[in-house]
């Protein structure tokens, strides 16, 4: 499945928020989430919300999601303000 269509499911189930996705090609995909509505949750959780915008599609087309999420606040901190 191509990169830029899993993050535009992303960003289409979670509105407002970005979304970047890198694969190996081997049905192995990252992804960076960075919402707003992150703000006040854990780590599952979230997870969880990313999961939901893909449905069925991990654990098939997408055999394996690794995810990094951020609320935009957390996500200026880690690189430093920008």
């Amino acid at each position: 499945m191509d990169p830029q269509e899993i993050a535009r499911l992303i960003e289409a189930g979670l509105p407002g928020c970005r979304a970047e996705v890198r694969t190996d090609g081997q049905g192995h995909y990252e992804a960076l989430v960075i919402a707003d509505e992150f703000a006040g949750l854990r780590s599952v959780p979230r997870h969880q919300r990313v999961y939901a915008t893909l449905g069925d599609r991990v654990g098939g087309e997408i055999h394996a999601l690794a995810l990094k999420t951020f609320t935009p606040e957390e996500w200026r901190d880690r690189v430093g303000g920008s």
